[in-house]
């Protein structure tokens, strides 16, 4: 058997670019609102930053049924493939999820390489080996989107069964073509028009707020290791080099210093960073949906950001944030990385007990 390995290069086009752009403006537009809403005392304003970005992801998904729906009425391509290798990439119940990389062999078209994750039954694991042949179906506009046949028809089972097909030679994979990503130009442009969209109907209101409001908020704290700043809508803990907030004690002692004056402080969101915690007040009166930073069960952080590090395949941490909201009506803890596999995510309930995983990729 004669194989060509099939390239699909990336590419940047119009759409992509656009996409990328009101992507990036929807999400500045709505941390915009958030920010001038609290600062402003304004609840539509703060809704509006909360709700924008669930309609975005609303209208994206109607946009693009109409061509999910016509892949889905195309039947699947059924092909041979051989296994190159395969690698068990964890589990802790009766199936293993297995990394694959085959060759797939069509019929009417050339032979290529494609990489793939399946869960296997353990009782079924040792009937998989380097040289085996299968039976594969994959969409056929989407080649790379490969699934092995477990039970296939008695007449696959037989071609399978008295087949050899020949390696495609690696490393190169066929991966998804679709532009994913559009220029870091076009996304800073896009970041600036969102922000500038909302900052400026709201700019004169804005410079009143900043003249006219008393300096209520006990002044800035700042020493060699660590500053505090706290304001009426906000308050922010940075700490110095060397230091972090996954240090024991380290996050509890900082939101304390943030809410120690034992008056009511309700928090629309508080973000940590390595050596960075922000948290965003609620308007004193206000409806918003808040919750006591003091509730944040600080000595779980550490262990939430070790997990999502270590277990959900991104090797190399460039760099991790935790976002607690209460938008829902309980707290919600997610812990977001990201590395040069993608960016993976991790939830959890208000007492720190992972409820969901999404892995890098």
């Amino acid at each position: 058997m004669t194989t060509t390995p099939v390239t699909q290069p990336a590419r940047v086009t119009p759409a992509s670019a656009a996409l990328g752009f009101l992507t990036s403006g929807v999400v500045a537009a709505s941390l915009t609102a958030l920010v001038v809403g609290v600062v402003l005392e304004r609840v539509p304003l703060i809704l509006s930053g909360l709700c924008a970005p669930v309609v975005y992801g609303l209208l994206y998904l109607l946009a693009g049924a109409p061509r999910r729906a016509r892949e889905a009425a195309i039947p699947p391509a059924t092909a041979l493939a051989v296994i190159e290798s395969l690698e068990a990439v964890g589990g802790e119940s009766g199936d293993v999820p297995v990394r694959f990389v085959l060759t797939v062999a069509p019929d009417d078209a050339p032979a290529y390489r494609v990489e793939t994750r399946q869960d296997i039954n353990l009782v079924d694991l040792p009937d998989y080996r380097p040289g085996g042949v299968l039976v594969v179906q994959y969409p056929t506009q989407r080649p790379w989107r490969v699934r092995i046949v477990k039970r296939p028809t008695p007449e696959w089972e037989e071609r399978a069964a008295g087949a050899r097909i020949d390696s495609v030679p690696g490393p190169a994979l066929v991966r998804d073509p679709s532009p994913t990503r559009a220029p870091c130009l076009v996304v800073l442009l896009g970041l600036v028009c969102g922000a500038a969209a909302v900052l400026m109907p709201f700019r004169a209101d804005l410079s009143d707020a900043g003249s006219a409001e008393p300096s209520a908020a006990p002044p800035s704290v700042s020493s060699t290791t660590s500053s505090t700043v706290v304001s009426s809508s906000s308050g922010t803990v940075t700490l110095g080099p060397g230091q972090s907030f996954l240090d024991e004690g380290e996050l509890g002692r900082a939101v304390d210093g943030l809410t120690g004056d034992g008056g009511s402080h309700d928090a629309l969101t508080v973000v940590v960073q390595e050596r960075l915690l922000t948290v965003v007040f609620a308007p004193t009166g206000s409806r918003a949906p808040g919750f006591d930073p003091r509730s944040l069960p600080a000595a779980r952080v550490p262990a939430l950001v070790e997990e999502a590090t270590g277990t959900l395949g991104v090797r190399t941490a460039r760099t991790w944030q935790v976002v607690v909201d209460g938008v829902g009506g309980s707290v919600r803890i997610r812990v977001l990385v990201s590395g040069s596999e993608g960016t993976a995510s991790l939830e959890a309930d208000g007492d720190g007990h992972v409820v969901r995983r999404t892995r890098a990729g």
